[in-house]
């Protein structure tokens, strides 16, 4: 048996659960730090480097998920140490203006469970959408899944601003543990029963995960696409640390009225992947590869746009700009997405996990990087520049690695890829 369109659906709700808990630690905490608390926007940046570091280690979760069965508990297992780590992330931001030294023990302790939980449930979930999926159906569970997570951020982050103002610490721990308390409840309702009534391989494989991997390395599209998810993930990352304090710093905005513009970035990230599913699955216009050089190089110019705003700065129309950016981050997603998973079954066979937690990790990596350097770059040049050049400066240098990533998209993916049909029997 494979999975039903109705189980694909399920198990985004897991997505969704995961995106809710995540943007929290991304985006409010991230802005609190730098803003409220007056902090380098570096300390963030390097704990969300550190909970993207130790996910170093998907590709030996995604390599035990080949030999099969028990990924449901892991997905659990996973989502309740996200989430765990997540109110005590909230906890260390209160303790951190009491005292810094303890507030950060408690953050780093936080961000790791955080990493530990996204790793775990997230590898988990991608391997069992790998294997259990036929193969025409990959790239649309992809789209799927990642659509809901996409809402579950934007919805979380709009409400979650609506509610966070007038600011108070202790109303932020108990909107983190009301969203913490509903994301593992969701979890375990998406996945109840839902792997115990699929044929999974139950023959233990006694390949070495060393050697596994290699295999996996091994193949030029693997390899390949590593390095282009590793390049594009960069990039898409930069701006994921100071687009908030961007907001805060040169244009004046509160942290409820931040939490909502990440909320409605993530809005554009939804409607640029809803357009690409439409157009590309329903109706057949054009190939993943062309769909993510359109969603790079719109990215590239959504970030031009965000530079020139910053000059203007408190009144200057900085929300659309924002979605606008998210829709072309939105296109340019979930072609990758569809590309990985549509790639996730070409070459060894029961290497689909592998494959998934190898770009998981290249990713993960990317994403801790891109944060970090964009967060410190940030912090050097508001030394000597004001706030609206020093962020420019970075925003500008984001946008020049997606033209690198659309240059690198053309000459290694296969242009003749559609995406998957949603539509089953077609």
């Amino acid at each position: 048996m494979t999975l039903t369109w109705f189980q694909i659906v399920r198990l985004g709700l897991v997505q969704m659960a995961l995106g809710a808990i995540v943007v929290l630690t991304t985006s409010t905490l991230n802005r609190l730090m730098v803003v409220e608390l007056a902090l380098p926007a570096v300390l963030p940046g390097a704990l969300v480097a550190l909970h993207y570091g130790i996910q170093m280690t998907r590709p030996h979760w995604g390599f035990a998920s080949d030999a099969g069965g028990q990924r449901t508990r892991w997905i659990i297992g996973g989502m309740i140490a996200l989430g765990l780590g997540a109110l005590l992330a909230a906890i260390g931001v209160m303790v951190l203006a009491a005292s810094f030294s303890l507030g950060l023990i408690l953050s780093v302790i936080a961000y790791a469970l955080i990493g530990l939980g996204v790793g775990a449930s997230g590898t988990s979930l991608l391997a069992l959408l790998a294997t259990t999926t036929v193969p025409e159906r990959r790239a649309a569970a992809a789209t799927i899944t990642w659509l809901m997570m996409i809402s579950g951020i934007a919805m979380t982050a709009g409400v979650v601003g609506s509610l966070l103002d007038p600011y108070s610490p202790m109303l932020l721990i108990r909107i983190v543990a009301m969203v913490v308390s509903a994301a593992i409840l969701l979890t375990c309702l998406a996945v109840w029963r839902v792997e115990r009534n699929l044929i999974s391989v139950t023959e233990p494989d006694p390949t070495p995960f060393r050697v596994g991997l290699a295999e996996v390395w091994s193949e030029p599209k693997a390899r390949n696409f590593t390095l282009f998810v590793f390049l594009s993930m960069t990039a898409y990352f930069m701006q994921e640390l100071i687009l908030e304090p961007y907001a805060g710093l040169v244009f004046q905005f509160t942290p409820g009225q931040s939490t909502s513009l990440s909320g409605a970035q993530n809005g554009g990230v939804f409607v640029g992947m809803l357009t690409v599913g439409i157009a590309a699955t329903g109706f057949k216009l054009g190939a993943l590869r062309n769909w993510v050089m359109a969603g790079c190089l719109g990215s590239a110019l959504a970030l031009g746009l965000l530079t020139l705003l910053g000059p203007i700065g408190p009144g200057a129309p900085l929300l659309p700009a924002v979605v606008l950016l998210g829709f072309f981050n939105g296109m340019f997603a979930v072609a990758a997405i569809g590309s990985m998973m549509a790639l996730a079954g070409e070459g060894r066979s029961r290497r689909e996990g592998t494959r998934m937690g190898l770009w998981g990790a290249a990713q993960a990596i990317a994403a801790g990087l891109g944060g970090l350097v964009g967060a410190a770059c940030v912090d050097l040049l508001r030394l000597s520049l004001g706030d609206a050049q020093a962020f420019g400066i970075v925003f500008l240098f984001e946008a020049v690695l997606f033209v690198a990533a659309a240059l690198m998209a053309a000459r290694i993916m296969d242009r003749r890829l559609p995406v998957a049909p949603m539509i089953p029997g077609e």
